[in-house]
């Protein structure tokens, strides 16, 4: 697993803006991306399905394992994994932080998002 350079997670951390893209089936082609919410929690980037499992860009990240992120203004090749499930305490607290004045928080904090985190790292070439 690679790591983010600190300064690109920092900028991604501060921004609002992160849209997601995993690889349709074929592997190569990404699908539509979708504007998430993103939290950085011990130098780590995650992300939630507000729809649970059951969201399409969750499911496809899952199965194809890799794509595309669109962050604080560049694009990035990324891979995804779920995430680590100790880490949902901590994820729990750094969405509670970022997006404390939000109506949508407390779902986000809940199980179907909680068991659709995915952890966004940097793809490095091969």
């Amino acid at each position: 697993m690679s790591a983010w350079p600190a300064e690109t997670l920092e900028r991604i951390a501060a921004s609002d803006d992160l849209h997601i893209a995993p690889f349709r089936a074929d592997g190569v082609t990404t699908g539509t991306p979708t504007w998430i919410w993103s939290v950085v929690v011990n130098g780590r980037l995650f992300v939630r399905a507000w729809n649970g499992p059951r969201s399409r860009w969750f499911r496809s990240a899952l199965a194809q394992r890799a794509g595309m992120i669109t962050a604080a203004g560049d694009s990035y090749d990324v891979v995804f994994a779920p995430a680590d499930p100790a880490l949902q305490a901590s994820i729990d607290a750094a969405y509670s932080a970022k997006y404390a004045d939000s109506p949508y928080l407390p779902p986000m904090v809940s199980h179907g998002p909680q068991s659709a985190t995915v952890e966004i790292t940097p793809r490095t070439a091969s």
